[in-house]
């Protein structure tokens, strides 16, 4: 076994053991997608707090570690934190034949994580909104024959119905698209930043009531561009009315109610819990 293979493995062991994940197949994936292929040649500058460190090498084993990697540090974009992600991935828990949506893919290295888990018979379709990452990411997903890219606004075009929803940009509220794109037993995660006091990691299932919703853990991401503002009719929630909040209703099928923990438009959150049995 080579130096980086024997890296590879124990960085796929963390990711595992981190996501606490009952599939063995999430150690398998970290194992065997390269991280180095999806960020350009080395030597990368690696996202330290509020600063920026450069590997001493372009040696591979300098990012198998729970580091974030710019790919475009001017604008704040990263490769992501790999512990958050197996995690997010775990908790997604994706089967084969699977749709996975990934919103936000940057270049496709979870992309790529995501394709190897809905294998065989399962699909990626990748959204990226800046060109040039989108260009890398259908290069660098090319040898796997279940992703596709596509260069384009996740917010305004249309998903295709989807097993997951894994997004990876800051919203106010997931649009009323990203909902109805959900199949039966679906699940989305992503990042909820209905204001700079409320950064919250949120899980969605769709059930035959409605949209469950799970906040479980506090994260931040960049804004998803035309998501991420709240407009001034909107009702904001506090922290503890954030973390409460245990479903996601559209205005056009149920009007808020006494039970809102958040209104953004057509869009609301409820404390009442679908998954409830009735009288409890």
């Amino acid at each position: 076994m080579s130096k980086i293979e024997d890296i590879r493995k124990f960085y796929a062991r963390l990711m595992a053991a981190n996501a606490a994940s009952s599939d063995p197949r999430l150690e398998q994936v970290f194992a065997t997608v390269p991280r180095e292929a999806f960020l350009g040649p080395g030597p990368w500058t690696i996202v330290a707090g509020s600063g920026r460190v450069t590997t001493p090498s372009a040696d591979p084993a300098h990012i198998y570690q729970n580091v974030l990697v710019a790919l475009d540090a001017d604008k704040g974009i990263n490769n992501g934190e790999p512990f958050l992600h197996a995690m997010w991935i775990g908790k997604l828990a994706p089967k084969p034949g699977e749709a996975v949506t990934h919103v936000g893919a940057g270049t496709g290295y979870y992309s790529a994580v995501l394709a190897r888990l809905v294998s065989p018979g399962g699909t990626v379709t990748a959204f990226e909104l800046e060109g040039r990452l989108a260009d890398l990411a259908r290069k660098n997903l090319e040898i796997y024959g279940n992703a596709t890219v596509i260069h384009g606004d996740a917010v305004t075009r249309p998903l295709p119905p989807s097993d997951i929803i894994y997004v990876n940009a800051g919203v106010v509220a997931p649009p009323v698209g990203w909902l109805k794109a959900l199949r039966p037993g679906g699940r989305m995660i992503f990042p909820w930043r209905p204001s700079e006091r409320v950064p919250l990691a949120v899980m969605v299932t769709r059930t035959e009531k409605g949209f469950a919703c799970d906040p479980f853990m506090r994260s931040w991401f960049i804004p998803c561009i035309g998501a991420s503002v709240a407009d001034l009719a909107a009702k904001i929630p506090t922290p503890e009315q954030a973390t409460r909040s245990r479903s996601i209703w559209l205005t056009q099928h149920k009007a808020p109610d006494r039970t809102a923990t958040a209104i953004f438009g057509d869009v609301w959150f409820s404390t009442k819990d679908v998954r409830a049995k009735p009288g409890s």
